[in-house]
């Protein structure tokens, strides 16, 4: 019996630093929209898809290995709550499905489904994020700045902090038998931060966009439904490269007045037959001020305009040649540490040729094209965290 105690004590120590931990969490962000002008008319609807955070739940985990290093993951789901589905093209774990380890001292490596670094260095800094919601989203989304799209098959790193400054990189593998670099693409970005001043910029590139359901970026879910739906991008599904480059600034002027702004380029590459031109280039610039009037009141107010290049098709020289101005505002009041309230209200008017050789239309946070060249979104929403 004593040396069975002991054999039992003697292993306490190996065990001692083994401790983990797994949360539950989530988001419900359930909201009344009004959209004008889709199809034959207005449209009212419930959206909980579209919010500022987007509905989801998840588990997330970690376990001391010692040393200083962690195994973690992430698994996180999309909910539409209106009907009870899976979000994310019906992809169970569509938002994030990752592991791997982290360390404070030399930064994490994990593989799975993940963002890019668009989202987690400019992002948050654009004007569209300081006001939230689809309302002040780029239109189309082209940058990815609204997390449109993720990344699968992708192996990621990210720094830790150097006096402000952190940087990261994501790699995606193809997975194409013979054809190490087909449906592949990578991601690379950096953020500083000092007093009141955050910055940051992400470049990205993926070759053969539009694949298989669950290897191209725009095909990035279980059905393989593309992401491009609207008439502003559908046609550049064709093209066998996409990529991004964007910087963000905010600055905290007080402790009320935030300023935020971005600009981004985005490149649709080698087009192919119809098209005059290989390429179709846009280029976004937003900015968004907001005011806190108490710790539980703010409201804000963005603008954003995309330009597109003509790429003209046969016949038409004008075809992509695309402008769009829209006008936001939002107001979001804090019943409590879980709970919230929100409106907001978008603007949008739409000029020149979509990339169907059409005459534009607005579709604002690519809900849906309007029958004209304007429309108007409307959200009323609660969220709650858990």
């Amino acid at each position: 019996m004593k040396k069975y105690a002991l054999a039992v004590l003697s292993a306490v120590p190996l065990f001692a630093h083994a401790q983990s931990s797994v949360t539950l969490y989530g988001i419900l962000d359930e909201g009344l929209h009004y959209q004008s002008k889709v199809g034959a008319g207005e449209r009212v609807s419930m959206d909980s898809l579209s919010g500022p955070y987007g509905s989801r739940w998840g588990f997330t985990g970690a376990e001391d290995l010692g040393g200083g290093i962690q195994a973690i993951f992430t698994l996180e789901s999309g909910i539409n709550i209106p009907n009870g589905q899976t979000a994310q093209g019906g992809t169970l774990f569509g938002r994030q499905a990752f592991v791997g380890f982290k360390s404070a001292q030399y930064g994490s490596v994990t593989m799975g489904r993940q963002y890019d670094m668009v989202f987690y260095f400019p992002e948050f800094l654009a004007g569209y994020a300081l006001m939230g919601g689809p309302t002040s989203v780029h239109p189309g989304d082209l940058d990815n700045a609204a997390n449109t799209v993720r990344w699968n098959n992708t192996i990621r790193y990210m720094s830790p902090s150097f006096n402000g400054f952190t940087f990261g990189g994501l790699y995606s593998l193809g997975g194409v038998a013979g054809n190490f670099t087909a449906q592949s693409g990578y991601s690379l970005g950096a953020g500083y931060t000092t007093g009141g001043l955050k910055v940051g910029v992400a470049y990205q590139f993926f070759k053969n966009p539009t694949a298989t359901a669950g290897r191209g970026l725009f095909t990035d879910n279980q059905s393989g439904a593309s992401n491009l739906s609207g008439s502003l991008n559908s046609g550049y599904q064709v093209a066998q490269s996409y990529q991004v480059a964007m910087i963000a600034a905010s600055y905290a002027i007080t402790d009320k007045w935030t300023v935020a702004g971005s600009y981004s380029n985005t490149e649709y590459g080698n087009l192919g037959e119809g098209f005059l031109k290989s390429e179709a280039k846009f280029n976004n610039f937003d900015i968004a001020v907001s005011y806190k009037f108490t710790p539980f009141l703010s409201t804000g107010l963005a603008y954003d305009y995309l330009k597109g290049t003509a790429v003209g098709k046969a016949g038409d020289s004008g075809a992509g040649g695309q402008h769009y101005n829209q006008i936001s505002w939002a107001t979001n009041y804090v019943l409590s540490k879980r709970t919230e309230l929100y409106g907001a209200i978008g603007y949008q008017i739409a000029s020149g040729q979509n990339s169907l050789g059409q005459s534009a239309v607005a579709n604002i946070s690519s809900l849906g094209d309007s029958s004209t060249n304007k429309q108007v979104l409307v959200r009323l929403a609660i969220r709650h965290r858990f």
